[in-house]
């Protein structure tokens, strides 16, 4: 079973309220069994939200207590960040999922490289929230832009 971020499928569940439909993503899904997640609609957080980036570290010093979660104009939304990581998790487990296939770059789905939280665009090594937690489960993690790689 692979898990996907929502967005990729073209559901309107970005920060903005539009997408990251990705054709070849969803072509490549017609013949694999899949569900959508949005971490941080999972969190609980409104569509559309402020843009938020991680500040003083990655996804995996987010879950340490190291580092925050902080939108565009200044307001802490790490607790829901965490809480839609947990979600996630949790719905990975319950669907023995062994891959995940999440947004590029981003504070919660981020694999590799995410925003170094100057809201610059800016990126730095490192994953989101969700992404670091569910490696730190033994959950594959790839992004839109690596899944052709799978074989």
């Amino acid at each position: 079973m692979i898990m996907v971020s929502a967005c990729l499928a073209g559901i309107n569940c970005k920060y903005n309220g539009g997408n990251n439909y990705c054709p070849s993503l969803c072509d490549f899904l017609a013949s694999h069994p899949h569900f959508l997640v949005c971490p941080e609609t999972l969190g609980f957080l409104p569509i559309p939200r402020m843009p938020a980036e991680i500040h003083g570290g990655d996804g995996y010093d987010v879950l340490d207590g190291r580092a925050r979660v902080i939108t565009s104009q200044g307001e802490d939304v790490t607790d829901a960040f965490i809480q839609g990581a947990r979600a996630c998790l949790e719905l990975a487990r319950l669907n023995r999922v062994s891959l995940a296939i999440l947004k590029s770059k981003s504070p919660s789905c981020g694999c590799g490289r995410i925003y170094d939280g100057s809201f610059s665009r800016r990126l730095r090594p490192g994953d989101g929230v969700t992404s670091a937690l569910l490696r730190r489960s033994g959950i594959r993690v790839v992004t839109e832009k690596d899944f052709r790689q799978l074989g």
